[in-house]
């Protein structure tokens, strides 16, 4: 029935979807498994893209080549650009999505991807010859044969879903989780470990009274998140803002002797980023009440996702609970929030290519890897695909470093130090926030893509044609001048200073309270240039000229430390290296370092443990 493929992809979620999609577009066969086809990339939790540091990894999938941002583009509800307030570093797109349509229009995508097949099945297995991955077992009796397999398992390795007391295995709810794969890993040498994540109540909306909640609107100007010609939001759904009580922390409280995560039924780690209704009130007990988002699943659905009232509390508890919110008084619900465990890999079992270091051709992305999050598992997919791709043609695996996007970021951080929580992207976990924006992943990304095959010519063109304009608009600014005279009324209107002295328009560019939009509404001269260029991406790149004047200083120096930092990177260390014979590093460093195996002295250096004399020790050995 099959014929062999190059890649096997194990799961249609959201990493599994971005996996098979780079791989295929790169020209390589590729076969998607999944144990449902009508939860290709299901929104399991929240029926959202995006957010704090998550909305940046989407706009670099996407500048890569990949297909999160279109689909959300495609099928989001709202949009909002968050922390505007604070500097470009910080600024963070989320989409509010149709959850069924999300689904659908990925789907639609796949099946219009060349060299990609589709088997609805569940993996039990691998096949195994010499230490490399030749194929896998499902459970019909089918064994598949490919070059390489990733797995992408999500919530479903012997996942377990919990209700109070009531406890049954899933992966999710409705759908049986995947066995045998574990196990199977285990005996190879792999370690495992298990997670605990979890999901709120659905609440039918025409029992909400909105009346009593706050209404949180999408942004005016609805921005997107593909820099492709996706068309922006001409209507939005608004989200509202709820709030517990003291009285509903009580009725809660009552559940919490039934409560799985305080009996010990569950065992897995939980998320301390996104913690369940019981936790937050538990650990946070000086707190009165707490802050509740009521999101709409869809444009045409009644059904709302209550974010931040997660738990696996019984179900009449969590039900009585939320009658005591303002606003839900006569709620119904479709379905009761419950907890889900799962297994996972700590994630230093692997390369930085995402291969694993014990199965040659075996790669691993998302949750199986500790982390939480759609945005997260989607990152992980595509660069799985792209390297199980490049490997297969024994080309140079594609990474990208800390420096060069937030994707680098979260893989070195996983390889490197482990997870003993569920990883979730933030902005601080960035050393190189400013060089990393929501707005410039396409300038960072996009070329590095088309060079090895994935972003098309299209997308290459689109960002050499940008980097033209920004240049031009920067440079007319830097040789312009203005006088005090002419630049009166505008500088009046945002409050700013008088000029003494005729000056460069740049110049002006660097006050605070001074926007690019102002120059081009009041000054004459650069408002007809503008216009002159005719491009239709001219906001964006007003944007990055505005912020590479404004924020010039600071770019520059986080240029010039990734620069110094980035030679450490180019000091290889093989996998064979015996630290052991080294006795000047610490004995801490020898075991992390035999452990981890680093791929190079800059990644040794990030490793809990492994101390700036260590460095030195392991720099003198290689002659540096």
């Amino acid at each position: 029935m099959f014929k062999k493929y190059d890649i096997i992809v194990v799961g249609a979620g959201h990493s599994g979807s971005e996996a098979a999609a780079a791989a295929a577009n790169m020209g390589s066969s590729v076969l998607l498994v999944t144990m449902n086809m009508a939860n290709i990339a299901q929104m399991s939790c929240n029926p959202a893209m995006g957010g704090i540091a998550k909305g940046q990894i989407v706009r670099e999938i996407d500048a890569l080549g990949g297909y999160s941002g279109i689909v959300t583009d495609k099928t989001m509800i709202q949009f909002r650009m968050l922390n505007k307030s604070k500097g470009p570093a910080m600024w963070s797109p989320r989409a509010q999505s149709d959850r069924m349509l999300f689904s659908m229009e990925w789907r639609h995508m796949l099946e219009n991807t060349p060299n990609l097949d589709f088997w609805q099945d569940m993996v039990t297995g691998l096949i195994i010859d010499s230490n490399k991955v030749v194929g896998v077992k499902t459970g019909m009796g089918q064994n598949i044969f490919a070059d390489a397999v990733i797995l992408t398992n999500g919530t479903f390795l012997n996942g377990v879903i919990h209700i109070g007391t009531k406890q049954f295995g899933g992966g999710r709810m409705g759908e049986r989780a995947s066995t045998g794969i574990t196990a199977e890993l285990v005996k190879l040498g792999f370690q495992s470990d298990r997670m605990k994540t979890g999901t709120p109540v659905r609440v039918d909306g025409r029992t909400i009274d909105f009346s009593k909640l706050e209404e949180q609107p999408g942004d005016e100007i609805p921005g997107k998140f593909s820099f492709t010609d996706t068309k922006p939001l001409e209507k939005q759904r608004s989200c509202y803002l709820a709030y517990t009580s003291q009285e509903v922390h009580d009725v809660l409280r009552t559940g919490f002797d039934e409560s799985p995560m305080f009996n010990g039924r569950i065992g897995g780690i939980g998320p301390r980023y996104c913690p369940s209704i019981e936790d937050k009130i538990d650990r946070f007990s000086d707190k009165s009440r707490h802050q509740l988002f009521v999101e709409p699943e869809g444009w045409n659905t009644i059904e709302y996702y209550i974010n931040g009232f997660s738990s696996s509390l019984p179900d009449h508890v969590q039900f009585e609970a939320l009658r005591k919110i303002d606003g839900f008084e006569n709620a119904r619900i479709f379905r009761p929030g419950y907890a889900i465990e799962y297994d996972f890999f700590p994630p230093i079992q692997l390369k930085n290519t995402l291969e694993t270091k014990l199965v040659e051709n075996l790669y691993f992305a998302g949750q199986i890897n500790g982390t939480t999050g759609y945005e997260e598992a989607a990152a992980q997919g595509i660069m799985a695909g792209i390297n199980a791709h490049l490997k297969l043609r024994k080309q140079d695996p594609f990474i990208l470093s800390r420096a060069d996007a937030y994707i680098g970021v979260l893989i070195d951080d996983l390889i490197t130090k482990g997870v003993d929580e569920p990883y979730r992207m933030f902005t601080s976990r960035a050393e190189y926030r400013i060089l990393l924006r929501q707005n410039n992943a396409d300038i960072r990304l996009t070329q590095l893509s088309h060079s090895i095959g994935l972003a098309t010519e299209e997308r290459n063109n689109r960002v050499i044609h940008k980097l033209e304009i920004v240049d031009k608009i920067r440079d007319y600014l830097e040789r312009t001048s203005i006088t005090p005279e002419a630049a009166e009324t505008m500088l009046q209107a945002n409050n700013t200073s008088r000029l003494s002295q005729k000056v460069k328009l740049a110049s002006l560019l660097t006050r605070p309270q001074l926007k690019i939009a102002s120059i081009k509404e009041h000054i004459a001269g650069f408002s007809d240039f503008v216009d002159e260029l005719q491009t239709n991406n001219i906001e964006e790149c007003l944007e990055e000229v505005e912020i590479r004047i404004k924020y010039g200083g600071y770019i520059d120096k986080e240029v010039e430390l990734a620069a110094k930092l980035d030679k450490l990177e180019d000091l290889r260390l093989h996998d064979d290296f015996d630290y052991f014979k080294l006795p000047a590093l610490s004995y801490e460093a020898r075991e992390k370092l035999s452990k981890i195996k680093p791929s190079t002295i800059g990644q040794a250096s990030r490793i809990s443990g492994v101390s700036p004399a260590d460095i030195s020790v392991l720099t003198v050995y290689l002659g540096r």
